[in-house]
């Protein structure tokens, strides 16, 4: 009998299949968008996610009142949406231009910023986390690594 997987090594898994995902994410997306333009690739690969993640939630809940659900939330838990085009528009145009290392690099890096102020004000409802000289430390290196791989 298989053992019972734990939630959070399900979560580490699909961290890691999403990490390898948008690095293969920015160099097609870059791609594409230097065959059709890079608003019209990253609409398009929105509009593919969301007709694939719509099937799924059919399938997995046989309605899409979850989806409409949000509509009843507050808007500004819709930035989900706002974020996620600006991700994709930003990497669809990046790529190309400076390489996909240092697309992703300059992503981590920022993103890693960004959740440590996140953290550190408990911001969007979240449990408060405070900065210590271990994230500051991760920080400076980050950035460090990121300016690095800029270099051609």
């Amino acid at each position: 009998m298989l053992a019972a997987v734990s939630a959070s090594a399900v979560a580490v898994f699909l961290s890691l299949v999403a990490g390898l995902a948008g690095s293969i994410q920015v160099a097609v997306s870059g791609t594409f968008g230097r065959r059709i333009g890079v608003l019209e690739a990253a609409a398009f690969g929105a509009i593919f996610a969301a007709l694939i993640l719509v099937a799924l939630v059919a399938l997995a809940s046989r309605s899409l009142g979850g989806i409409a659900a949000g509509l009843g939330e507050p808007p500004w838990l819709w930035l989900n949406g706002v974020m996620s085009a600006i991700v994709v528009g930003g990497i669809t145009y990046a790529g190309p231009r400076i390489g996909t290392f240092a697309t992703i690099a300059l992503v981590i890096a920022a993103q890693l910023f960004m959740a440590v102020l996140i953290d550190a004000f408990g911001m969007f409802g979240l449990e408060r986390i405070p900065i210590d000289w271990a994230r500051i430390s991760g920080l400076v290196l980050l950035a460090a690594g990121a300016a690095l791989v800029l270099k051609r």
